[in-house]
């Protein structure tokens, strides 16, 4: 299928270029094949003139008619889909499997937040006295959204906010916006003019909306780092802010498992999107009565099973880094466990003169646990295996960390895995699997992971004032 390569933004219903532009690479070829519109500051004053512009109106449309649009949506992506696998393969990397598993998860997920409702709440109901306690759109919202999963992350943020009855102004990364300015493109035939507006440009562009008086509250998802300044920012204006943001995920692992039948789960556990994921697991906690025969069937299973190439072969399992900046920082994290003598069980060296930014996948064979591989989160297929014993101190290790985005813990003994998960301090902790989502299940994180949560009511709440309206009925 052929790429599209002109791309606009959308403001207002309408489609709007730019003299200014940034490059667009294909990571698994480190070169350039379209360009985007750059965004200035007064760009982004007429998206929020749309937004404001549509709010009255849109809030006040009735729940079964958002719903009805959201549903509308839902069908033009899935009319699109090739298009948009595609497009997300050249400018994500991410194979064939990787790209179905976003776009048509990101169709489910709007029909499926179109069907919640918050009604209100009734407090107290008498002769004298009513209160009731009710949901109001929180405004404009700006949602920033990452370069690992543009679709279904961007779809996270605009299905609650429209449905909700705000109007939104979407933001992509500046290294994956393909596929977001073509969902705002496709907004556009389902929402009226202003509803739901997209942007594309740099880091200026994140601070202008972050800082911007009129947008209301902003939904971000990246780094840890980069929440700290967003929520800086927004500090400003006291903007509601809802961040997902980093982590170093813990997995433990007991000693009644079968290693060989369960490789397969703890492989993609730690590497699904080639490990470019908050929620991967980046610390393997093996009991040490497992511990070899646990490692020695993830090498075997990566040895026998795993490519990584490029995204648009067929048999690729793996794609490349995303992009410069972050396979830099990759290659540092190699460079740390060389220098410093860790123990690579498989991987360990990158071939630099590689077309795209590959990585070997690669296991870390036991490194000391202040070691930077253990600390730190690389986002990047690079994950070191840990040995434990004693139970109340693996649960201390795998807490002993700033982030609590999610954890896992694997066994037959039911009890004891349900023991340990209850003592995780994570948002989601999975027992026996591992990144089930649902949009009726709430996902957010603990500590410095996150602030607020995404699906569920309590996400769809996230975009909503609470209001709460008393009545005296004696009026004599």
């Amino acid at each position: 299928m052929k790429i599209q390569t002109d791309f606009v933004m959308s403001i207002n219903g309408e489609a709007v270029t730019t003299e200014a532009t940034q490059p667009v690479f294909n990571p698994a070829t480190r070169s350039v094949f379209t360009q985007v519109p750059d965004a200035s500051r007064e760009h982004l004053d007429q998206a929020v003139d749309a937004a404001q512009g549509a709010l009255k109106v849109w809030s006040a449309t009735p729940a079964e008619d958002r719903q009805k649009a959201l549903e509308t949506y839902a069908d033009l992506i899935e009319s699109h889909a090739e298009e948009l696998l595609s497009l997300l393969t050249a400018e994500q990397g991410k194979p064939r499997a990787g790209s179905e598993w976003e776009v048509f998860g990101s169709v489910a997920w709007l029909r499926a937040v179109a069907s919640l409702r918050l009604p209100e709440e009734v407090v107290d109901e008498t002769e004298d006295r009513r209160v009731v306690t009710r949901f109001t759109p929180v405004g404009v919202v700006g949602a920033i959204v990452p370069w690992n999963f543009p679709i279904l992350l961007a779809i996270w943020k605009i299905a609650p906010a429209v449905m909700s009855g705000c109007t939104t102004i979407l933001k992509p990364s500046p290294y994956t916006p393909l596929c977001d300015l073509k969902l705002a493109e496709l907004a556009q035939q389902a929402f009226p003019p202003g509803v739901v507006n997209g942007l594309s440009g740099g880091d200026d562009l994140g601070i202008w909306m972050t800082t911007h008086p009129r947008i209301n509250k902003i939904a971000f998802t990246g780094s840890t780092e980069t929440g700290r300044h967003v929520m800086k920012s927004a500090s400003e204006t006291i903007k509601r802010v809802t961040l997902e943001l980093g982590g170093n995920d813990p997995a433990i692992v007991l000693p009644d498992v079968d290693a060989k039948a369960l490789a397969p789960q703890l492989f993609w556990a730690a590497f699904q999107n080639n490990a470019q994921f908050c929620n991967a697991t980046k610390r393997l906690y093996i009991h040490e009565d497992v511990y070899d025969d646990v490692r020695d069937a993830l090498v075997e299973f990566i040895e026998q099973n795993v490519k990584v190439g490029d995204g648009a072969e067929a048999d690729t399992d793996l794609g490349p880094i995303q992009n410069a900046m972050q396979y830099g920082k990759v290659q540092d994290y190699f460079k740390d466990c060389q220098d410093n003598g860790h123990v690579f069980a498989v991987g360990g060296e990158i071939d630099e003169s590689a077309a795209g930014w590959f990585v070997p996948v690669t296991l870390v064979d036991n490194p000391p646990e202040d070691s930077r591989i253990v600390r730190e989160e690389p986002f990047g297929p690079i994950l070191p295996l840990l040995k434990w014993s004693d139970e109340s101190d693996v649960i201390a290790r795998a807490n002993d960390t700033i982030y609590g985005l999610g954890a896992s813990v694997w066994g037959t003994d039911l009890e004891a895995v349900e023991r340990i998960g209850g003592q995780l301090e994570a948002g989601t902790v999975w027992l026996n699997e591992v990144h089930q989502y649902s949009p009726f299940q709430a996902f957010g994180g603990h500590k410095q992971s996150g602030l607020g949560c995404e699906n569920s009511l309590h996400g769809l709440m996230e975009y909503t004032n609470w209001q709460t309206i008393t009545m005296n009925r004696n009026t004599g």
